[in-house]
């Protein structure tokens, strides 16, 4: 040992624990007890009242002690600090120099994240303050504390992993024998049994049939979204607020049709729970006749026709935002470009008119071209639609019967056969895969070939609803030539929704294509 200088004194080292304060202050060391159950359970509620009532009792048989507060999360998982909210307030009340002390039961309850346990037992440990894990025994101020730390933190890193891996396992497995688990608590229309079976809330049912059909009748998202909070209704959250986006999920969510898309989000990562969207990252389960269908399923086909077509209404791919507005908004095309035609108010010299115009020569100064598609009065597009189902009721015999033997030569066999192959040909891949688990490369080439199929099989049943949907129009055609008293006498917008399905204006005429499939010429 080197001799002392002079003028040099020793202190003796003395072990200081929480934030700087005076002797007096330091007589007791005030503890706080740090305490989490992962689950809501009843079982592990006990457990977290035992962990309180143990901690508040071990406290006070400390008389060095002085008790601060039990900090504890009930139900949450360890994984992650941010949704811990009693950890958070903890750490706060240590910055804030209250505390010395830090007791939990073991690394796993403080937390599972390796990176998050470091963080913190760090963060204290620069704030003079100690973090005690009964378990492991381990003192973060100890000398050798951080080195064990690390070591069991990645220890309870990899037990949390592992669970994640075994749950996802677990979901995968319920997913191929098509087990579907659904949270119905935000989900309208449907609500759960005493066997949790998933069955129909005819109440909320009877909402989601609304909206569909709506929707079909010509209703855009923000009508139905304005239309169910002006009558009081709330959405499946229970809030009478509705968005668009609610209105959208509605109509093309496939489980309303009783099938079951699953694993259409998957956990990016157990540590901050992130979840991302399945672009085809892992496998998607679809899973049909699951539970009882609320919608029909030409219903919902229609339903999906119809927002593919209001999404991209020219044909030649130039989008244009769809209006329900007024009845033949999204209806009416230029016959020498083939872009819609949009209503206009046009004020010439104080004459107020409204007119109908092609979207080219509306924008003709944003167009590559000049379109020299001609305006239309309102009042003349409106007459040709009274003069078109004039036509048809003047000729209605033979229209009946044209339509009647339309409908008895519309067949589905041919879909039929074709879906009934699909079928079999999926059975066969599904086996495969089962058979095959272990051999990744062959999973995900037979995976691509059932997406290939699946895509077939829905193209079939849209293209079954659209001659389902033509059936219905046809029908609904024969029914209003043989109600029709009289020949119709003005335009109104409830009969353009019903009977018509496209107008084309041209140079010198107008083609007016009912919904029934018939097309009938008005010169001009």
């Amino acid at each position: 040992m080197q001799a002392l200088a002079q003028n040099v004194t020793v202190i003796p080292a003395r072990r200081r624990v929480g934030s700087q304060r005076t002797a007096a202050q330091l007589q007791k060391i005030r503890v706080a007890a740090y305490c989490r159950v992962p689950t809501d359970s009843e079982e592990q509620e006990t457990s977290y009242e035992a962990q309180v009532s143990h901690y508040m009792e071990y406290i006070k048989s400390k008389p060095e002690w002085q008790m601060v507060e039990v900090y504890a999360d009930d139900g949450i998982s360890g994984t992650n600090t941010a949704r811990r909210d009693e950890f958070n307030r903890m750490i706060a009340d240590c910055e804030a120099g209250k505390i010395d002390l830090i007791l939990t039961k073991s690394i796993s309850r403080f937390s599972r994240n390796t990176l998050d346990c470091l963080k913190y037992t760090r963060k204290l440990k620069a704030l003079n303050i100690a973090v005690f894990f009964e378990k492991e025994n381990i003192n973060t101020m100890d000398s050798k504390g951080e080195v064990l730390l690390t070591i069991m933190a990645s220890l309870a890193q990899q037990e949390s992993e592992s669970l994640s891996a075994n749950v996802r396992m677990g979901i995968q497995y319920r997913n191929q024998q098509g087990k579907v688990q659904i949270n119905h608590n935000w989900f309208l229309g449907y609500t759960k049994d005493a066997e949790g079976n998933l069955v129909i809330d005819s109440e909320q049912a009877e909402i989601v049939r609304r909206i569909h059909r709506e929707y079909l009748e010509g209703a855009s998202f923000l009508q139905i979204k304005r239309s169910l909070e002006a009558d009081g209704i709330p959405n499946g959250a229970g809030h009478l607020k509705w968005h668009e986006s609610n209105i959208h999920q509605i109509l093309t969510n496939e489980k309303y049709i009783g099938d079951a898309l699953l694993q259409k989000t998957y956990t990016v990562s157990i540590l901050d729970k992130k979840r991302a969207a399945n672009n085809g990252e892992m496998p998607k389960y679809y899973v049909e006749g699951s539970h009882e269908a609320i919608i029909d399923r030409d219903v919902f086909m229609k339903v999906k026709a119809e927002i593919a077509r209001r999404a991209n209404l020219n044909p030649d791919g130039k989008r244009r935002v769809y209006s329900s507005k007024y009845a033949l908004s999204g209806m009416v095309f230029c016959g020498h470009c083939g872009d819609i035609y949009r209503r206009v108010k046009r004020n010439n010299r104080g004459c107020k008119s409204t007119v109908w115009r092609c979207v080219s020569r509306v924008l003709k100064g944003k167009m590559d071209f000049d379109c020299p598609a001609r305006t239309v009065k309102e009042e003349v597009l409106q007459g040709a639609i009274v003069t078109a189902v004039n036509d048809a009721y003047a000729r209605r015999n033979a229209v009946i019967s044209l339509l009647k033997t339309n409908i008895q030569e519309t067949v589905f066999d041919d879909l039929e056969a074709r879906i009934a192959a699909i079928d079999q040909q999926l059975a066969e891949l599904q086996q495969q895969m089962i058979e095959n688990c272990g051999d990744n490369a062959l999973v995900e080439e037979l995976g691509l070939q059932m997406d290939d199929l699946r895509g077939n099989r829905q193209d079939i049943l849209a293209e079954t609803a659209e001659r389902t949907d033509l059936q219905a129009r046809m029908n609904d055609m024969i029914a209003f030539l043989e109600e029709m008293p009289a020949a119709v006498t003005e335009y109104s917008e409830s009969l353009a929704r019903r009977l018509v399905e496209r107008i084309t204006i041209f140079d010198e005429k107008i083609v007016v294509e009912l919904k029934s499939g018939l097309q009938m010429e008005v010169e001009e």
